[in-house]
């Protein structure tokens, strides 16, 4: 089936749709933005399950749109649930890959038979959510994927089969995961830093399991990526050079788009309607923001903050909840830390109240605990002087672009692989160590905020700040923006015969 022929001054019509997590909707929501900005009316697919939460947390405001920025949905395959969490990830993987084709081909069939609707023009799907691919060539349309990690943590995925024929993975047993097996070193894996041990790419390969779902879901969704269209990554060429030329080796030459950082892109591109008018109540926070954080860190001096936010994802052990704890209690500088009542793992308390009173005793007047907040005003803020994160890309492309150094304590999948690029590639992260001990969080905080290779940190963000901002601003370089006017004119705007013919799509 072929998708409507737009008439002469209608608008491009693109379907963006993310992987059901707040990490992949935060930087989808920023592109449908910048997209629409350009004069694309968007339609922005949610699945149910979120659809209800981005309603809950931002009111119906949120999910109301406007006459060219409309949300859609489709089930994610899961059984129905209101909870305030993440969902599983394993079965969100499996779910969506195995249930969601057909409601989105039928969503694109509908969205072209409604009227005063421009016909789709393209899809711009999440890299993993690689059924776009499909749903897009039964409606003769060109897909892009956008692959929401770094470029790094790609390569990471597509080296799997390296490090299996290596007869590094899967592990024999688990006693692998404990006995300094993990710091086996791997130094000629193909686009990657000769600096990585087997632990720091993305934690799925770390398995017993050869058949396991994640493993093989993230496999199959990376060697996806040759069918389409294009790829748009948000990222900066200068800052993941070799693994976006090892990309280039196994991809189209021609398919590759680097637009990073994104958040620097939206503020240079997004109408002035987007900041203040009706587009402005269209955020994508699955969770209620937090605004008085912003109110606390006002009038405490530049860099004297610590800021802590493990991400959306993370669960940790009671225990573990102490040793930050008593580590930032300790280290004797005021911090803001986002605590989700989901931090911990599945079995213990809310985390908040998880916290002994000796603590909140010994930090008031100096500490802000909180379920969410706007992260990129927040470390945007002078006060803050160093990023405790879990490492997720996200979070690490928002703090290069505000320049602040990190502390790191990667969860899962390529925040691993983020974190060690963090601190060996780029200079500008310091590792907690799995291992969490209150001691070493306080050295750690200690020596960020006042130390000498704390002072280097600092410097090689800004460094990175500032190649950041070069890259979305003209006419200073914008090599990201002028990536973004290619992408839109090569792909997204061309003619859909042009576009489908040149991607390796095949449309029955």
């Amino acid at each position: 089936m072929g998708a409507n022929t737009p008439s002469a001054g209608e608008k491009p019509h693109a379907v963006c749709v993310p992987f059901p997590a707040q990490g992949h909707v935060t930087p989808m929501m920023k592109l449908a933005k910048i997209l629409h900005g350009k004069g694309f009316h968007v339609t922005f697919v949610n699945t149910e399950y979120n659809h209800r939460r981005l309603a809950r947390s931002r009111g119906p405001a949120a999910v109301a749109g406007l006459p060219d920025f409309r949300f859609a949905t489709i089930p994610d395959g899961l059984p129905p649930s209101d909870a305030d969490a993440t969902q599983d990830p394993e079965s969100l993987c499996y779910f969506t890959m195995t249930t969601c084709l057909p409601h989105m081909k039928k969503l694109l069939v509908d969205l072209n038979d409604t009227a005063g609707v421009p016909p789709v023009t393209c899809v711009v799907g999440d890299n993993v959510m690689s059924f776009c691919l499909d749903a897009a060539a039964a409606v003769g349309v060109p897909c892009a994927l956008f692959w929401t990690a770094s470029a790094s943590g790609y390569m990471g995925y597509r080296n799997f089969r390296f490090l299996m024929d290596e007869g590094l993975s899967p592990l024999k047993d688990e006693e692998q995961l404990r006995n300094g097996y993990l710091d086996t070193p791997v130094a000629h894996a193909p686009g990657m830093s000769k600096h990585m041990r087997l632990r720091d790419f993305p934690s799925f390969i770390c398995t017993t399991d050869r058949d396991g779902v994640i493993l093989n879901f993230m496999m199959h969704q990376v060697e996806q990526s040759d069918r389409a269209t294009a790829i748009i990554l948000n990222t900066l060429d200068e800052l993941e050079q070799p693994a976006l030329d090892a990309m280039r080796a196994v991809l189209p030459p021609t398919s590759l788009y680097t637009i990073g950082p994104l958040n620097f892109l939206a503020e240079q591109l997004l109408l002035p309607g987007d900041d203040g008018g009706p587009l402005a109540a269209v955020r994508p926070s699955l969770w209620r923001e937090d605004r008085s954080c912003l109110e606390w860190l006002h009038g405490r001096e530049p860099r004297s903050v610590v800021y802590v936010n493990f991400g959306s994802v993370t669960t940790m052990s009671s225990q573990e909840l102490l040793e930050f704890a008593w580590g930032l209690a300790n280290c004797g500088y005021d911090f803001l830390w986002i605590v989700r009542n989901d931090l911990l793992a599945k079995g213990d308390a809310i985390a908040a109240t998880a916290l002994p009173a000796e603590f909140l005793e010994a930090t008031e007047g100096r500490c802000l605990l909180t379920s969410w907040c706007e992260q990129e005003a927040v470390l945007r803020h002078e006060a803050i002087g160093v990023f405790l994160t879990h490492c997720g890309w996200n979070s690490t492309m928002e703090g290069l672009s505000a320049g602040v150094p990190m502390l790191c304590w990667p969860f899962f999948a390529e925040q691993q692989t983020n974190c060690r690029y963090s601190c060996v590639e780029w200079g500008v992260g310091m590792e907690i160590g799995d291992d969490v001990r209150r001691e070493v969080v306080e050295a750690r905080i200690r020596e960020v905020m006042g130390g000498d290779q704390g002072r280097e940190m600092k410097r090689k963000a800004m460094e990175w700040r500032e190649i950041g901002v070069r890259a979305t601003t003209l006419p200073a370089g914008g090599r990201s923006l002028a990536n973004l006017e290619s992408l839109l004119k090569d792909v997204l705007t061309a003619s859909n015969k042009q576009k489908v013919a040149n991607s390796n799509i095949c449309v029955d």
